[in-house]
């Protein structure tokens, strides 16, 4: 007979957590390339502008309900309209980055293929701006739409002209939809709960957010959608075991490389 004190053998398929400087690096690198790739777009205005017009008239033609109804909505009163904008500026990357740290220390395995997915999603935004520079519906008049975050704040942009921390011309896809809907599917997948689905609320808030303040169309969170889509076809999540569901957090010994793009 083993021995009780026997150290018990590694479940098969298991995932060692990975060096905590090194993913600290990789997602800290996740978060600066969003933050700051978009920036190698700038310009464009008119070109951004012209895209803005044509995305507004495809939206009609497709029958898509009016981004002015969602931001009517909103503007009932001050105190929700102030909400959503807060919502909009703070909730997008600590949201996230809480996800990130929560897999890390209790689903391992879902954590690489969660920062993978994330990495893939977020290589492929960073295209679109170049091939496709994209106004933000709070620039174009003839919607009828406001800046919600310029006249209740708070606001993170300043203007485009003299913002030097952000590209506004890449609206195109909505990474603050996208990463949200990865969160809810991420913590969808890792864990059991009868409760996981109201997951789904963040997105959910965070599309009613990004439209109703007019940042986005609804098409930049089709589009933000279709990509993670195809990240998640290409990066398949771990099994479920004893370790991936969270019942063993033992730390194992790895054999598989940490990517921060695709699974190879």
């Amino acid at each position: 007979m083993r021995s009780q004190s026997e150290p018990a053998a590694a479940e098969p398929g298991a995932i060692a957590r990975p060096p905590l400087v090194r993913e600290l690096l990789l997602v800290a690198g996740l978060f600066l390339v969003y933050k700051f790739g978009r920036q190698l777009a700038t310009g464009h205005t008119a070109e951004a502008l012209h895209n803005a017009h044509r995305i507004w008239d495809l939206e009609r033609t497709l029958h898509l309900p009016s981004e002015v109804d969602v931001q009517s909505a909103l503007l009932h009163g001050d105190t929700l309209v102030h909400l959503a904008n807060t919502y909009y500026a703070t909730v997008h990357f600590p949201a996230t980055l809480a996800f990130l740290v929560w897999l890390y220390l209790r689903r391992p395995a879902h954590y690489v293929w969660a920062r993978r997915v994330l990495a893939l999603v977020t290589a492929a935004a960073l295209v679109l701006p170049f091939t496709f520079p994209l106004a933000p519906p709070r620039m174009l008049a003839a919607t009828g739409l406001i800046d919600t975050a310029r006249i209740y704040g708070p606001s993170v942009y300043g203007p485009p002209s003299s913002d030097h921390l952000s590209n506004q011309f890449a609206a195109m896809p909505s990474l603050h939809f996208g990463w949200a809907l990865m969160v809810a599917i991420g913590l969808i997948v890792a864990t059991r709960s009868r409760l996981r689905w109201l997951w789904l609320l963040h997105p959910a808030i965070t599309l009613l957010v990004i439209v109703g303040t007019a940042n986005h169309y609804w098409l930049d969170a089709i589009v933000a959608t279709a990509m993670l889509g195809a990240a998640l076809a290409l990066i398949h999540p771990p099994h479920r075991t004893a370790s991936t569901a969270g019942r063993g957090t033992r730390h194992l010994v790895s054999e598989e490389p940490a990517l921060v793009g695709a699974g190879r």
